[in-house]
């Protein structure tokens, strides 16, 4: 670990961004990269890395020469483990999900901290670019419709936390290997949680990860989540079955 976490002024947070990793070499570069290039350095970087046997932890080594980084690295049972135990290392009054082929804009960790700074709000949630699409808050509140999405737009790259939620709400839970993040953050909105939309694109979101090849992992996930929390089984069962029908090209590759 190399640099400084300093005490920031009073008008701006700590912040940590996180990153789970696990034989991430061939990709890791690029998010690397885009950390060195922030225009706002005043940030840790902890990374939870499951036992890479690929290069990246050499990759990490070096990168700990310019970076403030923390490590973990150990075998784990998955991404949100992984996330988990970089939440309980990170000092940051806020942190930000980045995965390992994710890419940030320049100015993303100083628009964040500002925008955190300025609203105080516990979710603070930008824009994401996903190819040639923007991801954005959905532009109607429906709950019962978009899970998580009705509040924020994703929950990588673009959507800063307030770290202390976790010691509220709990961590990402274990019983939903996919979606554990919509879990969280509706539990989290549900207890009062402050919501804050910023209207700048933070980066570029990597859709290599577990829930863009499992559609029909999330949408179990999600319908057990939205039930759980008190939405109508039988609405929630029609819209299963639409989204169904609709991924059923992508279920059969």
């Amino acid at each position: 670990m190399t640099g400084s976490f300093a005490d920031p002024p009073t008008a701006l947070p700590r912040f940590s961004v996180i990153t789970a990793t696990c034989n991430a070499a061939a990709v890791l570069p690029g998010l690397v990269a885009s950390l060195q290039a922030q225009t706002d350095g005043d940030f840790e970087w902890v990374v939870a890395d499951g036992a890479s046997t690929d290069g990246t932890l050499e990759c990490l080594e070096v990168a700990a020469a310019t970076l403030n980084l923390r490590l973990d690295s150990r075998p784990d049972f998955g991404i949100y483990d992984a996330l988990n135990r970089a939440i309980r290392l990170a000092r940051g009054d806020y942190y930000l999900v980045v995965g390992a082929d994710d890419v940030l804009e320049p100015d993303a960790i100083a628009r964040f901290r500002q925008a955190c700074a300025r609203t105080q709000a516990d979710f603070v949630a930008a824009v994401a670019r996903a190819g040639s699409d923007l991801i954005r808050v959905r532009s109607r509140p429906w709950e019962w419709l978009y899970a998580e999405l009705a509040y924020v737009g994703n929950h990588s790259v673009s959507l800063a936390i307030r770290t202390r939620l976790h010691a509220r709400y709990g961590y990402y839970s274990n019983r939903f290997p996919i979606a554990a993040d919509s879990d969280f953050i509706l539990k989290a909105v549900h207890g009062g949680a402050v919501v804050a939309r910023a209207d700048f694109i933070a980066g570029e979101f990597g859709q290599a990860g577990t829930s863009g090849r499992d559609a029909l992992g999330v949408m179990s996930e999600k319908f057990r989540i939205l039930v759980g929390l008190g939405h109508n089984r039988i609405v929630q069962l029609l819209l299963f079955a639409v989204r169904f029908v609709v991924h059923y090209g992508k279920m059969r590759r």
